[in-house]
């Protein structure tokens, strides 16, 4: 794949292309925007461009089945493309965080690979995917890192939530922002990697993040989460079990809370993102004045966002529940 066969993102593509094509590299970048949007995707690609044969003017790296392309952008062909493709390229290092963290370890290693001159590219490439994850220790030795970096090295954050960077490594990064897609794009790139019955269903589901469809199975978590809600409602005792089926528990709940409220406003219920919850949803939007649910959906939006801190999973399940209980009959 190269950069021009990714869907959806046409802004940010356009962006990258641009600097391509003015030799204008910044040493770090931050690609920022919603999960499963396409940004370790493009990242990847973008490495490709930017170490492709295909579009290196040195003589002795090219021969007549490389001929410089009109735009730059990976040929998907050459050697160099095959390599970063398969995870393989040595100028290419992929960090991600271990136990929900990227420590100061990762850095050390970053700093390692950075010493050294490109071994068969232009430029050495590194991609922090989750770089939000970075510790106190890992984030102050990574700030020196871009304080001082290697001319022929390209650093490139990958973040859904670029705001828990510290602003010392922000300021020091060109950011390019990725978009949610729209509902024919999802359908795009959903077609032909999921089954044909359900690829309408997963396109809403995702809510313009097609990649968290392709990574998980859907409609096995939404059971899971009715269930979870189910218990929760009956007042028994917290289920999670982990920060990260925290974050996914809500950003079902949400849902419901959105699609109660079209439903409170339009009575219809073919405008609901998941339809397998929208029982749910309709008898919340039934029961439930429209400012009440709106309410409820800024509380759940301020909880989930206290998660990055760690809540204690039991109060957080019985605030969550009390909340839920409160005013609502679902």
């Amino acid at each position: 794949m190269s950069c021009a066969e990714i869907i959806g993102q046409e802004k940010a593509i356009g962006m990258l292309t641009g600097i391509l094509e003015r030799q204008r590299l910044a040493n770090s970048y931050i690609f920022s925007g919603e999960p499963g949007i396409g940004k370790k995707l493009t990242a990847l690609n973008f490495a490709k461009a930017i170490n492709c044969l295909k579009s290196v003017a040195t003589s002795e790296l090219r021969t007549p089945n490389f001929e410089r392309s009109t735009r730059p952008d990976a040929c998907d062909l050459c050697e160099a493309c095959l390599k970063i493709e398969s995870g393989s390229h040595p100028d290419l290092l992929l960090i991600s965080p271990e136990d929900r963290q990227i420590k100061i370890d990762e850095i050390r290693i970053i700093d390692e690979a950075l010493s050294f001159r490109p071994f068969e590219g232009r430029k050495k490439i590194v991609i922090i995917d989750d770089a939000d994850t970075m510790n106190i220790a890992a984030a102050n030795a990574f700030l020196k890192t871009l304080e001082e970096p290697p001319e022929d090295s390209v650093i490139i954050l990958i973040s859904s939530r670029p705001d828990r960077l510290p602003a010392t490594i922000r300021s020091r990064c060109s950011r390019v922002n990725f978009a949610s897609l729209s509902l024919e794009s999802c359908r795009q790139v959903l077609h032909g990697k999921v089954p044909d019955r359900d690829s309408e269903a997963l396109a809403r589901l995702s809510m313009g993040k097609p990649g968290l469809a392709l990574s998980s199975d859907l409609k096995e978590e939404i059971s899971w989460f009715s269930g979870l809600l189910q218990g929760m409602l009956n007042a028994e005792k917290d289920s999670w079990a982990s920060r990260e089926e925290m974050d996914i528990w809500f950003e079902y709940v949400l849902t419901i809370m959105r699609d109660a409220a079209v439903y409170r406003i339009t009575g219809e219920s073919s405008q609901l993102i998941n339809a397998d919850l929208k029982e749910y949803a309709c008898k919340l939007g039934k029961s439930t004045d429209l400012k009440v649910i709106i309410d409820l959906y800024k509380e759940l939006s301020y909880v989930k966002g206290l998660l990055m801190f760690n809540l204690n999973k039991s109060i957080t399940w019985n605030y969550t529940a009390s909340l839920l209980r409160k005013g609502l009959v679902i």
